[in-house]
């Protein structure tokens, strides 16, 4: 998968809708839920990039590996890949 950059929070929502996660570690059936449940609500940037088999956008295996969402000072890092535990860390930056 090309790398994908949004800025729009309403884009970044219908994105995280069509995304599944399955295999080892953190798995869900739709991100955007997962995104909601973590408290972020307005996330004004989100990154994907890099491939997994075990991820499905639209239903479709090998979307993207890691997923960086931004909420002003908060940072929420899915990662995963071919092979590796799916893990998620929300950190806060200066």
């Amino acid at each position: 998968m090309d790398p994908l950059n949004l800025g729009n929070p309403e884009e970044i929502f219908v994105f995280l809708a069509d995304v599944s996660l399955r295999g080892k570690g953190l798995t869900t059936d739709n991100l955007m839920e997962y995104v909601l449940d973590e408290g972020f609500t307005e996330p004004t940037y989100l990154n994907a990039k890099g491939e997994d088999p075990d991820a499905y956008y639209k239903g479709q295996p090998n979307a993207w590996a890691i997923y960086q969402v931004r909420e002003w000072k908060r940072v929420l890092v899915i990662s995963g890949g071919e092979g590796k535990e799916r893990r998620a860390q929300i950190t806060e930056t200066p």
